[in-house]
């Protein structure tokens, strides 16, 4: 497969302009903008091009909900990265700052939008600074300002570093920092493409979904649509980590075998490991055993929703036979606890009792009852919280203690004796200290 937003990512200067410059950078934004904007927007809609960010809705159909009108329209990229597992967005903007502007500033001319943000998580200090050097040259050298090129559209365009908050990755939690609000999910309707940054209509994408938009615009929306699947079109980055020998970042043509990209890709679990069970789109998904079955599903977003998970970010942790399962779902609740806003119930209890149930089993207090406890805690935080944090928390928990029963009861009987054995024990004595009185 020939790639696209990797081809030739380790080439040095490529952060440059000059560089991204000789390589038939910024030519894309001229022919859209040669284009009028109508003629843009259909061909993202005709590429099927879905959100990577973990969601998956239709970037082409999100930038056709915008309302038309001589309002201020607002781009917001969202960089803020902090999905456990996910580092392919820092890579491009690390190594390719230019290609993600340039789809910035194309998909802002689509959504008639002239104010644009990059927000950036706070821990990216390196990318942060490669983007504010990049965005320096683009405005020097015509790209970013008033007229870009002689045309009629015009974009500012600013990095936003965040603080360090998980929640911030959800896209109003992003908008009210922005605000300079504390990082809050807002009540949904109104959604942001009506009433988003400001109170104005806002479009809301991902660094990876923005970088591809110039790959579109120089193939064409059909042509770009041939790669893939069915309503999994174009390529997909995939970030790999846990228990394989080569982790990393990998290009994908969607529509390809999860045991592909694990084992080929990857390199599979150490030698004499098993895969035991994966995340397929980060640690918010729902898992997936290491059986044939569910190695051999092609990774695209329908597969991924009829098995019962979400492709979500394409970030595939892998976990093999030498973990046990009841501290991956104590280490996965005890991120969504410390992560939850705690601005609704749901939420912010839920995660609370999860992970003291999963402490219990930790500590041998448990038994078979609280599996059925914690299922019912989980189904009880499901689609009823202010954003999707509850649910990330909730998804791969039920998850694991669905398909993982037997193993989580063998867990809780050998904790239990290994609790009620040290509790038997006598103390030891203490030798008196020579002198003391006895």
């Amino acid at each position: 497969m020939e790639k696209l937003l990797f081809k030739d990512i380790d080439e040095p200067g490529l952060n440059t302009i000059d560089v991204y410059r000789r390589r038939g950078g910024y030519e894309r934004l001229r022919k859209a903008l040669a284009m009028p904007r109508e003629a843009v927007l259909n061909e993202l809609l005709a590429s099927g091009l879905r959100g990577r960010g973990g969601a998956g809705f239709a970037m082409g159909k999100k930038v056709s909900f915008l309302p038309k009108g001589a309002m201020d329209v607002y781009l917001c990229c969202n960089a803020d990265e902090s999905e456990p597992g996910t580092f392919k967005d820092r890579e491009i903007m690390q190594k390719n700052p230019h290609l993600l502007i340039e789809g910035i500033i194309i998909a802002a001319y689509a959504a008639g939008a002239n104010k644009a943000f990059i927000y950036i998580r706070g821990e990216y200090v390196l990318q942060a600074d490669i983007l504010d050097a990049a965005i320096a040259e683009a405005y020097a050298a015509g790209f970013l300002g008033e007229n870009i090129l002689g045309s009629d559209h015009s974009l500012s365009l600013v990095v936003h570093r965040g603080a360090g908050a998980y929640i911030c990755g959800e896209e109003t939690a992003l908008l009210d920092s922005l605000e300079g609000k504390r990082g809050n999910p807002r009540l949904k309707p109104p959604f942001p493409a009506n009433q988003g940054l400001y109170q104005g209509p806002t479009l809301i994408n991902n660094v990876e979904t923005l970088s591809t938009v110039p790959f579109i615009i120089e193939m064409g929306g059909e042509e770009y649509a041939k790669l893939g699947v069915e309503n999994s079109t174009g390529t997909k980055l995939v970030s790999i980590s846990g228990h394989v020998k080569r982790p990393g970042n990998y290009e994908i043509e969607l529509g390809m075998r999860s045991r592909d990209i694990i084992y080929g890709l990857a390199g599979g679990p150490p030698d004499g490991r098993k895969v035991k069970l994966w995340f397929p789109g980060g640690s918010s998904s729902p898992v997936l055993t290491g059986s044939d079955e569910d190695l051999d599903l092609p990774y695209d977003f329908d597969t991924m929703a009829k098995a019962g998970t979400m492709l979500g970010s394409g970030a595939i942790i892998v976990v093999d036979d030498s973990t046990s399962v009841v501290e991956v779902a104590y280490k996965t609740a005890y991120f969504y606890r410390h992560e939850s806003c705690g601005k609704c119930t749901p939420c912010r209890e839920g995660t609370n009792w999860t992970l003291k149930m999963l402490d219990r089993i930790r500590k041998g207090e448990a038994t078979p009852m609280d599996l059925d406890i914690i299922a019912s805690v989980c189904e009880n935080i499901m689609g009823h919280c202010l954003c999707v944090l509850g649910d990330a928390m909730a998804m791969p928990v039920s998850s694991m203690v669905k398909k993982f029963r037997a193993e989580f009861e063998e867990e809780i009987e050998r904790r239990r004796q290994e609790a009620d054995l040290a509790s038997a024990m006598p103390e030891p004595e203490l030798p008196l200290i020579q002198g003391a009185v006895a």
